[in-house]
């Protein structure tokens, strides 16, 4: 029986996998949740909050934010935490956030 050829065609593809094969190839899947997550973020701790933090990503399931000044760090860490770590999870289903950890940064 002689070998099959790899360039045979099997006819056209689904336009899905297409686009699915796509958004892998270029991260763009990675894309649109981070961004899912940074709307997400200034929804939950507002206006107030949000130009005065920075996402610094989700590792091992906790959320990593770098906090501008050592007030604030103290105030989101201290009586901020567990309703924004709620909000977060009610917002964001499937996005498994176990944790907060807050960080002073320098930007």
């Amino acid at each position: 029986m002689p070998p099959k050829n790899t360039s045979e065609k099997k006819g056209p593809e689904l336009i899905g996998e297409v686009v699915s094969r796509l958004f892998a190839a270029r991260g763009w899947g990675r894309q649109q949740d981070r961004i899912r997550l940074e709307q997400a973020w200034e929804q939950v701790v507002g206006p107030q909050h949000a130009p005065h933090t920075r996402l610094g990503g989700l590792k091992r399931k906790i959320l990593e934010v770098d906090v501008k000044g050592a007030v604030l760090l103290q105030e989101l860490t201290q009586f901020h935490k567990k309703r924004i770590l709620e909000q977060l999870r009610k917002i964001l289903t499937g996005v498994p956030i176990t944790d907060i950890r807050f960080r002073a940064g320098t930007w």
